[in-house]
């Protein structure tokens, strides 16, 4: 049985093949067409899953893709409506790529793959908690997808039980704390849809001095982490911008323009929004243990990649454990899109053994031989020294301990947006010089940027305030 999962058409499109149960090959069309959140059909990526699986087209069984075009298609023109004659500028600039491509998304995939059976179309959200259920250690568990927007649902609980997911509660657009999330990304002087996890590494030079303005002006919370946002200093339902004046004016100010030198101001207004936000999570996940009444959680969607928040959620307990998609954003949607086809919609069953994940610790995307690799050196004329594996890695730590930086390429690409080990840039964290190397002479990136430390599972309570495993970097302890 060859299920195919598709997400695509707004940002980090992908493919994943599973086959009979089993995820046999991910990968984010940005990794073959090297354009960061490459939003397109994801034709290339598609193409490698079936190799991958050794396979055709012609032989998929089903096909799946992460949303609903219509329903939210739907969305969008009942916003205009609420706010016409506002925002006609944007609605003339959407309308024309949902007539020309996202309102034929099936056609498009029947005419791509040559595909002609029934196309099985998951809510946008029901995608996302099954990416994170059915993957996860848990027989059963609580779901709790937070992102930016769905077709409507922007958070939603879900329960899980054996091969069965539920949906039981959503909070609606336009109230998204992805969104608000969003709005500070874009005041701080981010891309929005990109930058939010540079808004989390900047928050811990800043204070909270602007978390009470938040709670008074822009986000009503109740106890049981549900929120209602307050949509006079917002523009983004109709706008391509994410915040007005008024927005601005509270805030002191107009928006930190995109490369300019950070002010305390931005790390201050990140500080807060970070905190208000892990304060929603953490709400959010009690409601969710009293609603479910299970020991476990499983977390997806764009906000589960705030990896501070998680680390939080973990060290208050709540939950005996938790369990986060590694490619929680729209990514991770075409693994639940094709899961949720094997398990929800052909009922076939599932057993987890409460230790070990289905996700093969996220090396899902090609791999490369040595004679590949010397064959490719080898046609371009790229000098190299090919070393003996059982001296390599005595000659990388050597390397390291003389503060080299090392490009690291082995086995598998990872799926989702942490480097995981298989391509990752490394050096030695016992280097006090280290982090600023690496930020402003390899990677051209902004120095507050943190990286992550690798320790031996059964050494990280030596180093860290955790006694768990975090193979997928999603949690700061």
């Amino acid at each position: 049985m060859n299920i195919l999962g598709i997400s695509g058409f707004y940002h980090d499109s992908a493919a994943c093949l599973v086959q009979d149960g089993r995820i046999v090959a991910a990968a984010q069309e940005e990794r073959f067409t090297r354009r960061k959140h490459d939003p397109s059909f994801p034709a290339k990526a598609i193409e490698y899953c079936l190799a991958e699986a050794g396979i055709t087209s012609s032989q998929i069984d089903h096909v799946a893709f992460y949303d609903k075009p219509l329903l939210k298609f739907e969305r969008i023109l009942k916003t205009y409506l609420a706010y016409a004659p506002k925002g006609w500028s944007s609605f003339a600039k959407a309308m024309p790529l949902w007539f020309s491509s996202k309102l034929f998304i099936e056609q498009q995939i029947e005419r791509e793959l040559k595909f002609s059976k029934p196309i099985i179309f998951p809510e946008h959200h029901e995608s996302h908690a099954m990416s994170a259920f059915y993957p996860s250690p848990f027989q059963e568990a609580a779901v709790l997808t937070i992102d930016g927007v769905g077709e409507w649902a922007t958070t939603s609980i879900a329960a899980g039980r054996n091969n069965k997911l539920e949906m039981l509660s959503e909070i609606r657009f336009p109230h998204s704390l992805g969104l608000l999330y969003s709005a500070f990304t874009s005041y701080i002087g981010f891309k929005v849809n990109s930058g939010e996890y540079k808004v989390m590494g900047l928050a811990p030079y800043g204070r909270p001095i602007y978390k009470d303005l938040i709670y008074q002006h822009l986000i009503d919370m109740k106890d049981d982490g549900s929120f209602h946002l307050n949509m006079d200093y917002f523009v983004f339902p109709i706008e391509f911008t994410m915040t007005n004046d008024r927005f601005s004016a509270l805030f002191g100010g107009p928006a930190r323009s995109p490369e300019s030198k950070l002010t305390q101001r931005e790390m201050d207004l990140a500080c807060s929004v970070q905190e208000v936000t892990e304060e929603v999570v953490l709400k959010l996940a009690r409601h969710a243990r009293k609603l479910t009444g299970m020991q476990h959680l499983c977390l997806a969607g764009g906000v589960a990649l705030n990896c501070v928040a998680n680390g939080r959620l973990l060290q208050e307990g709540i939950f005996d454990d938790i369990w986060i998609q590694p490619a929680a954003g729209d990514a991770g949607g075409a693994i639940g899109a094709a899961l949720g086809v094997w398990y929800q919609y052909l009922g076939n069953p599932r057993t987890a053994d409460g230790r070990t994940d289905a996700m093969q610790g996220a090396y899902l995307g090609p791999g490369y031989s040595d004679a590949d690799i010397q064959a490719f050196l080898d046609a371009d004329g790229i000098p190299y020294t090919k070393v003996p594996e059982k001296k390599l890695f005595d000659h990388v730590a050597d390397l390291m301990s003389q503060d080299k930086v090392i490009g690291w390429f082995q086995g598998r690409m990872e799926f989702g947006p942490r480097a995981l080990g298989a391509r990752s840039i490394i050096g030695d964290a016992r280097s006090p010089q280290m982090q600023q190397k690496m930020n402003l002479k390899i990677k051209f990136r902004e120095s507050f940027r943190p990286f992550a430390p690798s320790v031996l599972r059964e050494k990280v309570n030596q180093w860290f305030d955790l006694d768990s495993s975090s193979p997928y970097m999603l949690l700061v302890v």
